[in-house]
């Protein structure tokens, strides 16, 4: 007597048109946020990824939510892939891992350095069972070092790399940046990195090791301050802020940013604000003469300000003075211009039924790539992902 899959445990074929890594299989080991996300952008692109957890899922999936059964954390940044579950200390799951690993053209995980060895899965030791083999470790700290084997989370890297110092006030405590930018950043280096590696591997015909680190995601997003010239102070000023006049500014209803670095920018500003006068004045006329003098200028401008909405002084400043009015994400899902670029998708889920969703964070002109499917419920695909190895061989 044959037996047929629940429909949500069966693997979902992709819809739509080829992207430009459909083929590739993804093997995603990681957990939390860079790891698994980057291997979302690479799913986006089309290819094929497998999450495999251990028994207990992804930590991700437990983390505060207003779903009631699911995380929303963990549901934006797994997109589109598979779900199983392996107990890699169990010798079985392990050789399971291994079968899969034949397949793949990619394996992610985020294990500290001192973890795949003695678990098996150390780079050297999967490049002997496939040498094809793109290999990316996301680290908190990188693969050698005094801090290899410490834990990384993005705010203890922002705190660490002087982000924080810098995003709060002066003469004030630091501030965290929230929403997770030094993990996502994290994510976008994944696969980039795991895209190049992969161009590289047609040409040699060899896989590689790829290490992507919070520390280096800290830092490289702040190459414009990672400058120490010869003879200058080491503490010397690297805050790239324009004094308070392009920032966020209050209305008489809500706040607005505005951004007025550049001569016609500022010009634009004041003559749209009604302060002709400020772009007279000779001690206003370039960007660090403003900053130097801000205190002078940012009540003149907010008490003009104060007489519209932001709302208001958006439709104003229109396109001569870049601009935006202080909106909710919320807002976002029914955004004229987001809708336009067909970054919100439908989609079905096995427990929430569906939700809206971001995708397509890149757009290819030939190879557009297929529609996103739903994260996987813990181990969702494990049996169909394990019948499938067999028949791959």
């Amino acid at each position: 007597m044959s037996h047929t899959a629940p429909e949500h445990t069966r693997l979902p074929e992709r819809q739509g048109p080829a992207g430009p890594l459909s083929g590739l299989r993804v093997l995603d080991l990681s957990a939390y946020i860079a790891g698994p996300y980057g291997c979302s952008l690479l799913a986006d692109q089309g290819a094929e990824v497998i999450k495999i957890e251990p028994p207990t899922g992804d930590n991700l999936r437990k983390y505060p939510s207003t779903l009631e059964a699911e995380s929303r954390a963990f549901i934006g940044v797994n997109r589109s892939k598979l779900g199983a579950v392996l107990d890699l200390k169990k010798p079985e799951d392990l050789a399971s891992l291994m079968e899969l690993v034949r397949g793949a053209d990619v394996l992610v995980h985020n294990f500290r350095p001192s973890v795949p060895p003695r678990l098996g899965i150390a780079y050297e030791q999967l490049k002997a069972v496939n040498p094809r083999l793109i290999y990316c470790a996301v680290t908190g700290y990188g693969e050698t070092g005094p801090l290899r084997e410490k834990a990384g989370y993005d705010q203890v890297l922002q705190t660490m790399t002087g982000m924080c110092a810098l995003q709060g006030k002066r003469g004030e405590p630091p501030e965290i940046i929230y929403g997770s930018v030094v993990d996502y950043y994290a994510a976008a280096l994944v696969a980039a990195g795991v895209a190049s590696a992969l161009y590289e591997r047609e040409k040699s015909g060899e896989g590689q090791f790829v290490g992507v680190s919070l520390l280096r995601s800290a830092l490289t997003m702040q190459s414009a301050r990672m400058v120490w010239a010869e003879g200058e102070p080491k503490d010397v000023g690297r805050d790239m802020r324009s004094g308070g006049i392009t920032g966020i500014h209050p209305t008489r209803e809500g706040h607005i940013y505005i951004s007025a670095n550049t001569p016609h920018f500022w010009q634009a500003l004041c003559a749209k604000a009604g302060l002709p006068e400020l772009a007279a004045d000779e001690r206003y006329d370039s960007v660090r003469k403003r900053a130097q003098h801000a205190a002078e200028i940012v009540p003149k401008l907010r008490a003009a300000l104060a007489a519209r909405s932001a709302l208001e002084w958006e439709e104003i400043f229109g396109e001569e003075v870049p601009c935006s009015a202080a909106r909710t994400v919320e807002d976002m899902f029914d955004s004229e211009q987001v809708l336009a670029e067909d970054m919100v998708a439908n989609i079905s889920h096995p427990t929430l039924g569906s939700y809206r969703g971001f995708t397509r964070p890149v757009r290819f002109g030939r190879t557009p790539g297929p529609e996103p499917f739903a994260a996987p419920t813990l181990g969702q695909h494990t049996a169909a992902v394990l019948a499938r190895r067999h028949a791959d061989d």
